[in-house]
């Protein structure tokens, strides 16, 4: 079942969140390949919450709620991230049109 792009029913959480956005990647013709860690224990604090390969472009997104904030640690990785040419975002649930528009 497609959910309409204007409700956030599952999008609530940011697991919910994430899994929109990797179905939406995975629907994209070609599909993008992407990775997030399961369980971050013991990983170092601060990198994004998803990664995005679909040659040549590669994405690190950190995902967040409505509310969610970002941390000093992802700030930091984000900006290295960026400073290297690395195609960067910070997405939330309301930008879902900007992230089917990136996507494709």
């Amino acid at each position: 079942m497609i959910i309409p792009a204007d409700t956030l029913i599952g999008l609530e959480t940011e697991a919910g969140f994430l899994g929109w956005v990797r179905d939406r990647a995975r629907w994209c013709r070609p599909p993008w390949r992407t990775y997030h860690t399961l369980r971050s224990r013991g990983s170092e604090p601060g990198f994004p919450d998803l990664v995005l390969v679909r040659p040549p472009r590669l994405i690190f997104a950190e995902l967040k709620t409505e509310r969610g904030r970002v941390s000093h640690y992802q700030r930091e990785w984000l900006a290295e991230l960026e400073a290297v040419g690395a195609e960067v975002y910070t997405w939330r649930p309301r930008d879902r049109p900007e992230i089917e528009r990136i996507l494709q």
